[in-house]
């Protein structure tokens, strides 16, 4: 069957979900938070992820014109995650296909609501579209991979006049899964949505999920970090990031601090920041979060 026609008979077997007034706490899947999915720079990304930890795989790829989604794009997921676990926790039927406006998606995320922004939305749909994802995790059997793209498809909509109406889209099975599994879902500070940098956004996700509020945290070897962030940067210029983050405290929610070891490695320690400053940094990145960086 050809690909027009598979997607046209999704499309029908899916009752839509129409988008709820979204003024709730954002969510974030814990393995998008743990793993290398997405790229961590806006310039385009080519060159494949290629991630294995004994029986975690994971292989993302790009096309040639749009490349690998960002880790700016997947704010778009963590959209659609908030609005599933929302609509089943008020008791409304949820689906694979979302209708909503790009202003409805925008003002959740943080950005702006102008043409351009809109521009720019769209083009993170077709990243998150022509990206190509095969992963074991959340697999039964051992070595078998799944295969999928972050958005199945998505289209504009419009009257008979041509009057914008929106847009829709489809989500994976295996994202869609994921997000009913109440277990797997953490919510996320909205301030994160004000970090500019992809090392600051894929290191605040992945100290939520590692560290939590655990009293003592969680420490990370710096060079493991580098590997499990799948960043394309040289080790040295990974751990100067680090180090500048460190100094800065923009993680909101979180400190940290580098630590040697007896045998010469570095770890980074990452753990919750008290009430007062947790509420300093986000007054730092209210700013930031008010006018919103661009996808």
């Amino acid at each position: 069957m050809h690909g027009e026609a598979r997607a046209h008979s999704e499309r029908e077997q899916l009752a839509a979900f129409r988008a709820l007034a979204a003024n709730f706490a954002p969510r974030d899947l814990q393995d998008l938070m743990s793993y290398p999915f997405f790229s961590l720079t806006k310039a385009k990304r080519i060159r494949p992820i290629d991630y294995h930890a004994g029986d975690i795989s994971i292989r993302v790829e790009g096309s040639a014109e749009h490349g690998i989604a960002s880790i700016w794009d997947a704010d778009v997921l963590i959209w659609v995650a908030s609005q599933i676990i929302e609509a089943r926790d008020a008791g409304i039927a949820t689906s694979r296909l979302l209708v909503a406006t790009p202003y409805e998606i925008l003002s959740f995320i943080g950005r702006g609501t102008s043409g351009r922004d809109y521009s720019r939305l769209k083009a993170a749909f077709d990243r998150l579209q022509s990206t190509s994802v095969a992963t074991s995790i959340r697999q039964p059997l051992t070595r078998r991979l799944h295969r999928f793209s972050w958005i199945n498809e998505w289209k504009e909509r419009a009257t008979g006049e041509g009057r914008p109406l929106g847009l829709e889209l489809i989500v994976p099975d295996w994202f869609y899964a994921t997000v009913l599994d109440s277990t797997l879902v953490l919510t996320i500070d909205r301030a994160y949505f004000g970090l500019g940098g992809g090392i600051e956004r894929w290191l605040y996700r992945l100290a939520r999920k590692h560290a939590g509020k655990q009293p003592d945290g969680w420490r990370f070897d710096l060079r493991h970090l580098h590997v499990r962030s799948g960043s394309l940067a040289r080790y040295s210029d990974f751990a100067i990031d680090l180090r500048r983050i460190v100094r800065t405290g923009c993680l909101p929610g979180y400190r940290l601090a580098i630590e040697h070891t007896r045998r010469g490695s570095e770890l980074l320690h990452v753990w919750a920041a008290p009430a007062h400053r947790i509420e300093q940094t986000v007054a730092q990145l209210a700013a930031r979060f008010q006018a919103g960086d661009k996808l």
